[in-house]
């Protein structure tokens, strides 16, 4: 299954905030773009399996 996620870079420490839109409270963030969208991915599974 595919999520919409956002992506958004944080300019005051460079770090990548990401969320998911549809599961409300589905957010993580990382030091790189390939980072946050590991670690999104990861929260995503997390989020549906305790839904």
């Amino acid at each position: 299954m595919k999520w919409r996620v956002v992506l958004e870079p944080d300019p005051e420490t460079g770090e990548w905030a990401v969320w998911c839109p549809e599961l409300p409270g589905c957010t993580s963030a990382g030091d790189t773009e390939e980072e946050a969208l590991e670690n999104i991915r990861e929260a995503i599974q997390l989020y549906i399996e305790t839904d």
